[in-house]
């Protein structure tokens, strides 16, 4: 087995007497497409700024490419190479599309004061912010304001701006959520194209797009992880589905 890119040993946090994520023992292997599913209250959130350095454990070691950055707050696990998008966005609502990519390209290469207005940019940051939104499909819509898309394309602009950091683990916290159903599709083709040597985590609610991105899912239940497995497994496990899936069977 090779050595994770992500790793967590006997992590916890406790939030007073409430024990909110305990002795967690997970792995993201250098080029994973994995899930993390469990129901509302199972702690996902908490582990996720666990990995992230919005929270510091309570008690374990969480280690990026076998380094402890356990106690590294979050600007310095991004620049290490860890990036997230969220449950809901955090655009310059403001800003152009190009603007929003922009800055996070600018910020990574160290020039991001140099961006006041447009006139301003460096060629290098502009073309390779283009790059990106051609990746995603997003050249068409480089000049309008993130206020004038459809939220699908917004997601999709989070999604840039993450890879404008250029991460190695990158962290996605229900990246379809608030998109139309009919639009959903966009983000998982997104979410498919990446780069293969990210290790990409997806935390969703929705089964049908979780079964069809992952290749390895972890369960969580009452802050603790209840199961991993393939997809398949996962599937099949009576105890993840009484206490999750239902009876929705998947193949």
């Amino acid at each position: 087995m090779s050595a994770p890119l992500l790793e967590t040993r006997g992590l916890g946090k406790n939030f007073g007497a409430l024990v909110a994520a305990r002795d967690i023992n997970f792995r993201l292997e250098p080029g994973a497409r994995h899930a993390l599913i469990g129901p509302n209250g199972a702690g996902k959130t908490t582990f996720i700024n666990l990995l992230t350095g919005v929270l510091l454990p309570t008690q374990g070691q969480v280690l990026f490419k076998q380094r402890d950055i356990t106690a590294l707050q979050q600007a310095a696990r991004v620049k290490q190479g860890i990036a997230r998008t969220f449950q809901i966005n955090r655009l310059f609502r403001g800003l152009s599309v190009l603007e929003n990519v922009y800055i996070a390209v600018a910020e990574r290469l160290g020039v991001a004061g140099a961006m006041v207005k447009p006139a301003g940019m460096r060629n290098d940051v502009v073309e390779e912010a283009m790059r990106l939104l051609d990746v995603l499909k997003l050249s068409d819509n480089a000049g309008h304001r993130i206020a004038e898309l459809p939220y699908g394309r917004q997601r999709l602009v989070e999604l840039a701006i993450a890879l404008g950091l250029e991460p190695e683990v990158l962290l996605l916290d229900e990246p379809a959520a608030g998109v139309p159903s009919a639009e959903s599709h966009i983000i998982l083709d997104a979410v498919a194209a990446l780069p293969k040597h990210i290790g990409v985590l997806i935390i969703d609610h929705d089964m049908d797009l979780v079964f069809r991105f992952a290749e390895r899912i972890t369960v969580l239940v009452g802050g603790a992880i209840f199961a991993e497995g393939t997809p398949k497994e996962i599937g099949a496990d009576p105890r993840v589905r009484d206490v999750y899936l239902g009876q929705a069977q998947h193949g």
